[in-house]
């Protein structure tokens, strides 16, 4: 049995616990090896230059740790047998290297702080890639907003029939969304940007550790100050960047539920090629909209993760727990889950065909009451007996004006002045919170 970190001589631990206590930790912490590594890089960096280690002893330990991240690169690490975890088999591969010199890398460090720095540049990492990911969809729907703003759309309230819109007004309207989801996003980054190495065990060191140092080596923008709270961040930086990816998540899920409304034969909205749909085993006229039934199920599951992580967290103690491991396998793959869902969404916006005149069809008229009725307060009749007027029209069957070649909207916002530019101008704004 290879030693852990913590083992003493005279100490070894069941097997069964050791299944139980590690669970699935090894699967989630081969995807924070590089950035293990690269926090190891930065420490001993530190430590060469306080005199932890010779400058000698710091060079050999870089060079064997830049060997490191090269295998990881190439695919070829692994965690061994008997290993306990990513940093055991880090130092482990290290010593290999260059003998008792590696052993000196964990001065001044714990591995609360080491998988700490982990995680927040890992998550860091991972919510540019989303940013990355959202911002092409964002481009997308400015895109189709623009190409199909002359093309009419009944609106709903309340899934009845309400007032005129257009595809230029629903597609901008995602895209907008977008905006205040990356401003939820750009929060979360903001947070992981901050370096809790050197905190220790949670409770600092009596080494002359500069930590102001390996904030700079690993291009945090600031640290967190405090040793107890750097630890406490803990499962609060799983959790706000949980918040952000699930923020996103109910963009793309209320957006895949309108898809499969308007693709549905009683609406007929919108239409996708047929190799982006899927048939019935039985009736031969299906094109069933799986694609956005499994991004709707996929974001709403993303969703759940904020809540649980709060039902993870809450009640802990200022300190390390144990429980945390857990936020991993909660948090990790929601990540690679919400990529997954943004591309797909622009593979089937892209492909995406647009139904025209739709509005001419008799059942839409009563989309244009409130045309009526406006124009009737133009000509100076009081709101509400407009109102009543066009009302009792209505009731008896006799309201059938025809405004679909009058509308003309132009306040900010409205169909006819969609203003993407601005909405454009907002995300560029935002973006720049990544810098």
């Amino acid at each position: 049995m290879t030693m852990k970190l913590w083992q003493k001589d005279n100490t070894a631990t069941l097997e069964l616990i050791e299944r139980f206590t590690v669970g699935r930790d090894k699967e989630f912490d081969l995807l924070l090896a590089k950035y293990d590594v690269q926090g190891s890089i930065a420490h001993v960096t530190m430590l060469g230059e306080v005199g932890l280690m010779t400058k000698e002893e710091a060079g050999l330990a870089i060079k064997g740790l830049q060997e490191i991240a090269e295998a990881i690169e190439e695919g070829k690490f692994r965690i061994e047998e008997g290993v306990e975890d990513v940093h055991s088999q880090v130092e482990l591969l290290l010593t290999q290297r260059i003998g008792d010199a590696g052993k000196k890398i964990h001065s001044g460090r714990s591995r609360n702080d080491q998988v700490a720095v982990d995680i927040k540049l890992y998550i860091r990492a991972a919510l540019l890639e989303i940013k990355e990911e959202t911002k092409k969809l964002f481009d997308l729907l400015l895109q189709q907003s623009e190409k199909f703003k002359g093309h009419l759309l009944p609106g709903y309230t309340h899934l009845q029939l309400a007032m005129p819109s257009s595809f230029g007004l629903w597609f901008g309207a995602y895209a907008e969304s977008l905006v205040d989801d990356l401003e939820m996003l750009a929060a979360a980054y903001t947070i992981a940007n901050k370096n809790p190495l050197g905190s220790g065990a949670g409770y600092g060191s009596s080494f002359p550790l500069n930590r102001k140092r390996t904030t700079e080596l690993l291009q945090f923008k600031t640290l967190n100050w405090n040793a107890v709270y750097a630890q406490m961040t803990r499962g609060k930086t799983e959790k706000a960047a949980g918040i952000a990816l699930s923020s996103i998540a109910a963009t793309l899920s209320r957006l895949s539920m309108d898809c499969c409304l308007y693709m549905n034969q009683n609406f007929g909205f919108i239409s996708f090629p047929a190799e982006l749909t899927t048939g019935s085993s039985i009736m031969p006229h299906k094109k069933n909209p799986d694609v956005f039934e499994l991004i709707r199920a996929r974001c709403n599951r993303i969703q759940s993760v904020p809540n649980e992580l709060t039902l993870l967290l809450n009640n802990l103690p200022s300190g390390y727990h144990r429980d945390l491991q857990l936020t991993k396998e909660i948090l990790f793959p929601a990540f690679e889950e919400l990529k997954a869902c943004l591309q797909m969404t622009m593979l089937m916006l892209n492909n995406i065909s647009v139904k025209e005149n739709i509005l001419d069809d008799e059942k839409y008229r009563h989309l244009f009451t409130v045309e009526a009725l406006n124009e009737l307060v133009n000509k100076g009749v009081p709101f509400r007996d407009a109102y009543r007027q066009i009302g009792n029209e209505v009731e008896k069957g006799a309201f059938s004006f025809d405004y679909k070649k009058q509308l003309h909207h132009t306040h900010e916002g409205s169909m006819h002045q969609l203003c993407n530019d601005a909405i454009a101008a907002e995300m560029d704004n935002v973006l720049q919170k990544f810098a």
